[in-house]
Order: structure tokens, then sequence, then C-alpha cells
């Protein structure tokens, strides 16, 4: 079993806790889009997408150390790591298309 630096293990959690921090704000963006308040809502969007910038940068620079030859040791928290940030940013996506979604339905129920 490859032994993998402690570095290298400390960059994979920074890519969890960013991504996590991505996904918790998106979520948080929807719960505010759907109790009518899209300004806290767009706030949690701009977190969020910050957040994957962060993760991103991350990600790019592991792909870049391993320059597509298996020069890193790929193990499971890795994986969990990059499903994460995937999941962040689907998350983000369909939240964008929800969150206007309630836009549209709170205008249209405002109407007379």
């Amino acid at each position: 079993m490859t032994e993998v630096s402690p570095e290298f293990e400390s960059t994979i959690m920074e890519l969890l806790v960013f991504s996590g921090s991505a996904r918790s704000n998106a979520l948080m963006a929807l719960r505010q889009a759907r109790a009518g308040d899209f300004a806290a809502a767009a706030k949690h969007m701009a977190e969020s997408k910050e957040w994957v910038k962060k993760a991103h940068l991350i990600q790019t620079e592991l792909i870049g150390l391993d320059e597509g030859c298996g020069k890193l040791a790929i193990n499971l928290i890795t994986v969990h790591a990059q499903d994460h940030l995937m999941n962040a940013m689907v998350i983000q996506d369909l939240a964008d298309d929800m969150i206007e979604l309630y836009r549209r339905q709170s205008q249209t129920e405002s109407r007379p």
C-alpha cells in the first residue's frame, strides 16, 4: 500500500472542506429562495461559488502534479473529495435554476 504524505492528506482535506462549504451554501441559498428571501439566496450562492473556486484550484493543482501519469496515490479519501466537489458543482447548477423558478413563482403570486 502506498503511503500518503501529511501534506497530500492535508490538501485533500482542504478539498473536502471547501467542497462541503460550497454544497452547504448552495443548499442554504435554496432554502432562502424557497422562503422568498432572494437577497440572502444570492449571497449564499455567491459564497458557494467562491468555495468551489478554491476547491477547483486545489483540484487543478493535483491534476498538474499527477500529469495524467498516476504519479499521485489515489485512495478512497481522494475519490471522496473529488465526489464532494462534483456534487457541489451539480447542486450549484440546479440551485441556480430552482432559485429562478422560485423567483418567477413569487412574481406570479404577487400579481393581482
